[in-house]
């Protein structure tokens, strides 16, 4: 079956057209992230709210807004479909009305990571492509090993060299290449983007191609069905690469367009830990793009990206939104983790444990209001940072 309205590809910045059929990584005018576009009106003949009833469970369920053209080439684990958790008894705690956590952790490879990589390596191996390559500060990592293997792919990996344990050893073990760099995941970027003609790789990294974000947006195609096609008030998401905002973002325009929600939309927030937060310091500053956060340093791998390609998109979402951007300590987001755990008994990744700070400081400021429904994400399983909560 071939359901997949993909019509072309769209720049996010300069909005020049670029052929779907082939092989992109950034805008060939601009340089900036390319965005798929749909005949939502074509997707909508067949794409209904009802007719996801009777569909597969994982995000593929949504395959018209996808860009696989032929079936035969999905690649999948069983990713989406995690569970949106009402949490009841640490909304209590922080002061919060309706706090809900949308656990990530169950999907394959244990991070939502797992949604972008399934739909790029999908698209890729659909193109042709043999070897992938990536920069990962961690779970991005195991998931392109993860479904490159599963392809029948080679995948390259460039890892700094204090990654998480577990996130090296899981793409090692899952048969990528790996090499750890000196450096953050910019360096990393580079070997990544020196390699490239002379290895033939293709570059998966995070919005130097189309289809990671396509993945990712389904958390937004998740959360309106899940809250009973209704979105929340607020969404407080961890802020690294940036993709799954950019990515829910596009989710909510694509869903008015079907007719399955109205124009209302959520504030979007950002959150970074202060000792990288080069989104949080552009927004501040009433900046369209962010400059490279010096010295970038955190606990929370995941956050620790100096510079992010989708600047201007995260932060065009946080103001057309009315949103906001809060950067918060390590001990906080450490003690956020905690927090979730004692409360509501899910063993959350550093980076999810950032989004508890945020949101008791948005409560206490007045950004998130008594009545509120607010949404925070979990972004990867605990037991993946046993070292980072042992030191």
């Amino acid at each position: 079956m071939t359901r997949s309205s993909l019509t072309h590809l769209e720049c996010g910045a300069c909005g020049a057209e670029h052929d779907a059929s082939r092989l992109h990584n950034v805008c060939a005018h601009c340089g900036k992230p390319l965005l798929a576009r749909y005949d939502l009106a074509a997707a909508g003949r067949s794409l209904t709210r009802e007719s996801l009833r009777s569909r597969r469970t994982d995000l593929w369920r949504y395959s018209e807004v996808l860009p696989i053209a032929d079936d035969a080439n999905i690649v999948s684990l069983g990713e989406g479909s995690t569970p949106l958790v009402r949490a009841e008894r640490l909304a209590g705690e922080i002061g919060c009305g309706e706090l809900y956590i949308k656990d990530e952790a169950g999907n394959p490879t244990q991070s939502f990571k797992a949604r972008g990589m399934a739909v790029a390596v999908s698209r890729a191996k659909e193109l042709g492509v043999t070897r992938l390559a990536a920069p990962s500060a961690g779970n991005a990592g195991g998931a392109l090993a993860a479904y490159a293997t599963r392809a029948g792919l080679e995948a390259y990996l460039f890892m700094p060299r204090d990654t998480p344990r577990a996130n090296v050893i899981e793409a090692t073990f899952t048969g990528a290449h790996v090499r750890l760099v000196d450096g953050l995941i910019t360096d990393c970027g580079a070997e990544v983007a020196r390699g490239k003609e002379s290895a033939g790789w293709f570059d998966v990294s995070t919005l130097k191609e189309p289809y990671r974000v396509e993945g990712k947006k389904t958390l937004g195609y998740e959360l309106a069905e899940q809250l009973g096609w209704t979105l929340p008030d607020v969404i407080v998401y961890p802020t690294g690469g940036g993709t799954g905002l950019i990515g829910m973002w596009k989710a909510f325009a694509e869903m008015e367009a079907l007719g399955w929600i109205g124009s209302g939309r959520p504030k979007m927030v950002t959150v970074q830990a202060d000792g990288c937060a080069p989104i949080v310091t552009a927004f501040e500053n009433g900046a369209r793009f962010a400059d490279e956060f010096p010295n970038a340093a955190t606990i929370a791998s995941g956050l620790r990206v100096p510079k992010a390609i989708g600047d201007f998109l995260i932060l065009d979402a946080l103001r057309e939104s009315g949103g906001a951007a809060v950067a918060v300590s390590d001990a906080d987001l450490i003690q956020g983790a905690r927090d979730i755990a004692r409360f509501e008994g899910i063993f959350a990744c550093p980076e999810g444990g950032a989004c508890v700070p945020a949101v008791r400081r948005l409560v206490a400021d007045g950004t998130i209001g008594p009545a509120d429904r607010v949404v925070i994400f979990n972004t990867a399983a605990g037991v993946k940072y046993l070292d980072t909560y042992t030191q």
